[in-house]
């Protein structure tokens, strides 16, 4: 039997709730928690995740039981412009295990690269 509209959305914000509580305390930074949503202008799932140079990034959770990567890909890039955020990557969920450690995260390549680069310097020289 497929899942009902009601359980899809109570099984996704269990997922999101898991995948923040796990970066919250992982990290230890309290300010991470699940997203309130914003509609048309969502600005991803998870709050207050940043990358090691300070910038903010876009979660978007999944849970589902068929991938489709490219739309979770657009939706992730227009979910990180909303929130003005460097990057924004997808969280989905792995079928056989429940651990949030254990989750898939995707990308594009050019998401990943965003995320590995330094921050640009100022120019300026110190003498």
């Amino acid at each position: 039997m497929p899942r009902s509209r009601a359980s899809a959305k109570k099984a996704g914000s269990s997922f999101e709730r898991q995948i923040a509580d796990y970066l919250r305390d992982t990290l230890n930074i309290r300010e991470i928690d699940r997203m309130v949503k914003a509609g048309a202008l969502d600005k991803g799932d998870i709050t207050n995740v940043r990358d090691s140079h300070d910038r903010l990034i876009a979660i978007e959770c999944k849970n589902t039981a068929t991938m489709s990567l490219p739309q979770w890909e657009r939706e992730a890039t227009t979910e990180a412009l909303n929130y003005g955020a460097h990057a924004g990557v997808i969280i989905h969920k792995r079928r056989g295990t429940a651990q949030p450690q254990e989750q898939w995260v995707t990308m594009t390549t050019e998401t990943l690269t965003k995320l590995l680069q330094a921050p640009p310097t100022s120019g300026a020289s110190h003498i």
